[in-house]
């Protein structure tokens, strides 16, 4: 073979091997570019449902892949955005989204409405809130945000009155408990699961659904009015990306017809479409 037969070989592999580097980056790269990590919370199967389906219209609309993060406590998905392990998350509400930016001097914002889910007064032993005896005992959650949700569900059930123009309310902000209630706080995913010890727990509705609780069967559900838009779940991401184009087009996969249907389908009335919601 001659030496420039040879050559022309060479150029002809290093142009093959190059071309073929070309196609592999520029396909990992439009790959990247179309891709979104989303960090919900583990452990709902009707939540994965419903995310399964956002991710199917994604998909066939936008050409946008969703995947996913999963994690177990509340205090992980911002923390996870904060460092850009993932892309968006959608676990929280407004309140929970103050506390947690004030606390940790973060800029993470809101950018599309999803769900609410109401809280409810769930019991294993009694059957409407006037079978709660005197000195009768009610889990709550233990964080911040949603102690406080909790103690305003039962001040709206007329168990308790908390001091007026209390924004941020704990056992402290009781003014008058007629039945002396006792408060017993535990972690959010603990509630359900207190039921056996106790007479009462307020219960967070993803964790009322994952412990298969039946929202008819509540002795209480929190009422909705114009003060309940603070209640309502959203997908959040960093202030700084807010603008990304994959993040947008999951907002839009999102609140759509079709995801309005699989809420309804897998959470009955656990969790309600709030993108149009009317809250008077």
């Amino acid at each position: 073979m001659s030496k420039r037969v040879k050559t022309g070989l060479w150029a002809v592999i290093i142009i093959f091997i190059v071309f073929m580097g070309y196609l592999s980056f520029g396909r990992g790269a439009a790959e990247q570019k179309n891709t979104i990590t989303v960090g919900i919370m583990a452990g709902s199967k009707a939540e994965q449902q419903i995310w399964d389906s956002v991710a199917e219209t994604a998909a066939q609309k936008y050409g946008l892949k969703v995947q996913f993060q999963r994690f177990t406590d509340y205090s992980q998905p911002n923390a996870a955005l904060a460092n850009h392990s993932i892309d968006v998350n959608a676990f929280q509400n407004y309140p929970f989204l103050d506390l947690w930016n004030q606390k940790h001097h973060d800029h993470i914002v809101a950018v599309g409405d999803t769900i609410i889910e109401p809280m409810r007064i769930y019991s294993y032993k009694h059957h409407t809130l006037d079978d709660l005896a005197t000195g009768s005992t009610i889990t709550v959650p233990n964080d911040a945000n949603n102690e406080s949700r909790a103690l305003f569900v039962l001040q709206s059930a007329g168990l308790l009155k908390l001091k007026p123009h209390t924004k941020l309310a704990d056992a402290r902000s009781i003014v008058e408990n007629p039945r002396k209630l006792k408060i017993k706080e535990v972690d959010a995913s603990q509630t359900a699961r207190s039921l056996n010890d106790v007479d009462a727990a307020v219960v967070n509705g993803n964790y009322a659904q994952t412990a298969a609780l039946n929202p008819k069967q509540a002795i209480f559900t929190e009422p909705f009015n114009h003060q309940s838009k603070q209640w309502i779940n959203f997908i959040a991401a960093n202030r700084e990306n807010r603008n990304d184009p994959r993040i947008k087009k999951l907002v839009k996969a999102y609140q759509t017809k079709t995801t309005a249907r699989k809420i309804k389908a897998v959470s009955g009335i656990n969790q309600i479409p709030a993108w149009n919601l009317n809250l008077k």
